[in-house]
């Protein structure tokens, strides 16, 4: 084990300690998720989201930080895609309700995923959910983070260069990506093996925990794609 091994352990036992024993950091926390969310999504997905990448290049080279990584970019861009999946979640919860009560005629289903007791109907609202939301959302977005994840490694990992070249969407899509891969591995197998269960525990919690536990997953699975790669 490396120092920055040891470092990284005592950075996140040090965090998880002052939410567990610092009088009012929790409700600071739950206060702020509710009255700033998409605010507070942003800040939870830029750093959670970026640690994984890290964690994920500690797997694969041994290092959590490299020449041209693109720390700050890559946090700018796990931020606004923090705020987007937790606009998508919104939408997707009172849409799913929606279907669910005019397209399958189930009443008040839109109240189910807002139950604060597990139930079946809770469940199967969840379930029905991340069914939804990663499959009509997820790959999207999964292939724009692609597009963004080539871009800032072809402009040497900084904010000048991030924000000084064209972002070359048509070209990516047609040349860059892997498609055997981005398809093959990411769509058809971590969409309905990891994101549809993990999202429907997801959307089981707490509506002030939904957010924290997505980007949580986001941990997860940098690590399970570099155990892949």
């Amino acid at each position: 084990m490396k120092k920055a091994d040891f470092i990284t352990i005592i950075i996140v036992a040090a965090v998880v300690c002052g939410f567990a024993f610092i009088p009012g950091a929790w409700d600071w926390f739950k206060t702020t998720t509710e009255n700033h969310g998409l605010l507070m999504s942003f800040f939870k997905f830029a750093i959670l989201g970026t640690f994984g990448e890290m964690l994920a290049l500690r797997i694969r080279e041994g290092v959590y930080m490299k020449k041209g990584f693109g720390l700050l970019p890559k946090m700018l861009v796990w931020g606004v895609l923090g705020v987007v999946i937790a606009s998508a979640m919104i939408i997707f919860k009172a849409g799913t309700g929606a279907l669910l009560e005019k397209g399958f005629r189930l009443e008040n289903a839109s109240t189910w995923i807002s139950e604060t007791d597990l139930s079946w109907h809770k469940f199967i609202a969840a379930l029905c959910t991340s069914v939804l939301m990663n499959t009509l959302f997820a790959p999207v977005f999964m292939t724009f983070h692609k597009i963004t994840d080539i871009h800032i490694a072809e402009t040497g990992g900084g904010l000048g260069g991030f924000f000084g070249n064209r972002l070359k969407i048509r070209e990516t899509l047609s040349k860059k990506i892997n498609w055997d891969i981005q398809y093959g591995f990411v769509f058809a197998k971590t969409i309905p093996l990891f994101w549809y269960p993990a999202h429907t525990i997801t959307f089981l919690l707490p509506s002030t925990l939904q957010v924290l536990f997505a980007a949580f997953l986001g941990v997860a699975l940098g690590v399970i794609l570099s155990i892949k790669k």
